[in-house]
């Protein structure tokens, strides 16, 4: 690496924000362990503490995996253990009043048609449950005159994304986790520069660690000269807090508020295959037209507000006339919101929901498989009563602790008769779900603690629509073109990455 470069590295922002994380750390860690060696009184405290927070953490509400992870932090580490509890969970939370905007803004907004869910309930009983309680405790309802595209690449989205973009008059909202410099980028930059200097409302809304991290502010600064409005959600601070836990990992398009998309593909080159990373890059997304837009609408400015802390009128982004209806319905389309404000893991229960009930098959793509009991209890058991269950991970991890953990699940599993593939072209970062070609869940939500619990997440529920058709057709086309992983594939594993990924496995929900 050129001085120069190396130099700017060193010294960049990102770089002094680590640096001040490395010494608050080295602060804190030396404030306990001195307190530990000086003061006998001090030091039993502590231990008494964390025997108390020990009682505690097993009479709490929440998931057994990170109550476990904790109590076991705690007792290997007894003097840093217990206090670095209190202080995540001291800071952990966001403001509870974006709790009270966020969960007032959704209600106002989104109000659940009933004749539509009785609907649903008849012409898809197999979904009817599942719909009821998202429209009531996601506070998203679900619609028809609604239809859906499907796409199998990243690049056949982009596709589509730029073709609807052009035909935007009114404005275009965007909202993604990740935004690297690149083609893509240069692409979108210059079509959003001529819409805004045209008239169009144009918002660009990015995650302050998944994007803020990673990309430089040159390219937002020269689009926001152009009229573009640009936002960081929960902006990166050289300040100890576990916030930072609570990213935006949603990819929302809105155009016009007919028409959006919403999948895996984030806005850098490798999700459209133009720059290889871990090989062949596989992810899906979907497009609806439709009434249901309204709900990733809302979704975009309840987010977009919070950082603005302005007040919106939302109903002015409601179309006059919808551009897409259906005389005969297609089916009926449910896109929602997960989020970290409240104790309810929507996406989490939406695929027990779908794991549970299904009769014939499920299909499962996901870049992380990092689940806990009830999530591997629940597709053990539905490989047991005979459905067939599949999964498509990738062969090519981008992160080696979360691959480590993904094969101390695959034993269990395929014990179990769970049918585990690898993607060996490279990396599937699809998040997917489809139950008996029904029910289909096409969005952001990875089958891991982070998306479960501490992530905004978005996705599409779809029932009855013709489109999980082709969904089904491109998962048994793609497990062709992986590697089914056998109980021999895991009895031969190297010993230190079986005792690696059980290590890993006990504090997987704190990664």
């Amino acid at each position: 690496m050129r001085p120069r470069k190396l130099f700017r590295r060193l010294f960049s922002r990102n770089a002094m924000f680590v640096l001040l994380l490395l010494l608050q750390i080295a602060f804190l860690f030396t404030a306990v362990v001195t307190i530990g060696e000086r003061f006998y009184v001090m030091y039993i405290m502590l231990i008494i503490l964390d025997a108390v927070l020990v009682v505690y953490l097993m009479n709490k509400r929440e998931p057994d995996a990170y109550r476990l992870s904790w109590i076991v932090l705690i007792s290997l580490f007894p003097l840093l253990g217990g206090v670095t509890y209190l202080y995540v969970k001291r800071t952990q939370r966001l403001p509870k009043a974006i709790e009270r905007h966020y969960q007032h803004q959704t209600r106002e907004c989104l109000i659940q048609n009933s004749d539509t869910l009785a609907a649903l309930a008849e012409d898809c009983p197999e979904g009817a449950n599942l719909a009821r309680y998202i429209s009531k405790y996601g506070l998203y309802p679900a619609y028809r005159n609604t239809c859906a595209e499907y796409f199998p690449l990243g690049e056949l989205q982009f596709e589509a994304m730029l073709r609807e973009m052009e035909r935007a008059d009114k404005f275009i909202f965007m909202e993604y986790f990740i935004i690297s410099e690149g083609y893509m980028l240069d692409t979108i930059s210059e079509l959003l520069i001529r819409k805004a200097r045209s008239g169009v409302d144009v918002r660009l809304m990015y995650d302050g660690i998944g994007t803020g991290l990673k990309q430089s502010s040159l390219p937002f600064a020269e689009l926001e000269r152009n009229g573009v409005k640009c936002r960081v959600f929960n902006r990166f601070t050289p300040f100890l807090s576990s916030t930072q836990n609570n990213r935006d990992h949603r990819k929302i398009v809105v155009i016009d508020g007919n028409v959006a998309f919403n999948g895996g593909t984030n806005l850098a080159d490798e999700y459209i295959n133009r720059k290889e990373r871990f090989g062949h890059w596989k992810d899906t997304a979907v497009m609806i037209r439709g009434e249901a837009v309204w709900n990733y609408t809302v979704m975009f400015l309840q987010l977009w507000e919070e950082q603005g802390r302005s007040i919106s009128h939302f109903q002015e982004y409601i179309p006059d006339v919808f551009s897409f209806a259906l005389n005969d319905t297609d089916g009926y389309v449910q896109p929602f919101s997960d989020s970290p404000l409240d104790n309810e893991p929507v996406g989490k229960l939406a695929y027990l929901e779908m794991i549970s009930n299904a009769r014939s098959f499920v299909y499962i793509t996901t870049p992380y498989l990092i689940i806990d009991e009830e999530m591997i209890d629940a597709l053990a058991f539905a490989a047991k009563k005979g459905v067939d269950v599949r999964i498509i991970a990738p062969h090519i991890p981008d992160k080696w602790y979360v691959y480590m953990i993904a094969w101390n699940n695959y034993p269990k599993l395929i014990s179990a008769g769970v049918k585990v593939y690898e993607y060996t072209p490279g990396f599937i970062h699809a998040k997917t779900c489809i139950a008996d070609g029904k029910l289909a869940m096409i969005g952001t939500i990875n089958l891991d603690y982070r998306s479960f619990y501490l992530h905004f997440e978005s996705a599409s529920m779809l029932y009855n629509c013709s489109v999980i058709s082709q969904i089904q057709a491109d998962i048994l086309k793609t497990a062709e073109a992986s590697q089914l992983i056998t109980m021999e594939d895991c009895r031969n594993r190297p010993l230190h990455k079986k005792i690696s990924g059980s290590l890993l496995n006990i504090f997987a929900p704190l990664l």
